[in-house]
């Protein structure tokens, strides 16, 4: 069998693979999401932070880390970066100053319904085109793929 030139080589189409169509769409999601946040002074890493935290009294970084699926370094910033937006409260234990737990401050818990408003309306904007119908098949055709494929982590990149 011959060896084929870098010249001879077939290469398959960008658009013709799911993963370009997934990127597309899901940077001008994220895109446009991040505009509707630049009043608010939050990004949408910290969004995610803040809305997860929504749900609970209280939690360990480690906890939110892997709820989020962000690595702890990245949580460990997200933290600092909203603690210093006084969104987020930091309590250390006495015995040991590298466990910590965090919790919402009454300004960050009254900011996650304005902002969960502003993800649904973001939401709403791309994927009214679609039926509901539509719109429940794509999210159980992504979470087949995340599940199929052990994602678990964000990748950073």
């Amino acid at each position: 069998m011959k060896d084929l030139s870098p010249n001879e080589l077939e290469v398959s189409d960008l658009k013709g693979h799911v993963g370009f169509w997934l990127r597309f769409v899901s940077n001008h999601v994220s895109y446009a999401f991040a505009r509707k946040l630049l009043g608010s002074d939050v990004t949408v890493a910290e969004w995610v932070v803040l809305r997860e935290m929504y749900e609970t009294e209280s939690m360990a970084p480690s906890r939110l880390a892997e709820a989020t699926g962000l690595t702890r370094g990245a949580v460990s910033k997200l933290v600092d970066r909203l603690f210093h937006k006084k969104l987020l409260t930091r309590v250390e234990r006495d015995d040991d100053r590298r466990y910590q737990t965090i919790a919402l401050t009454e300004m960050g818990r009254k900011l996650v319904p304005k902002l969960a408003a502003q993800a649904d309306e973001n939401d709403a904007e791309f994927f009214s085109a679609l039926t509901q119908q539509e719109r429940q098949a794509l999210i159980e055709a992504l979470r087949k793929l995340v599940e199929a494929n052990r994602l678990t982590k964000l990748p950073t990149e």
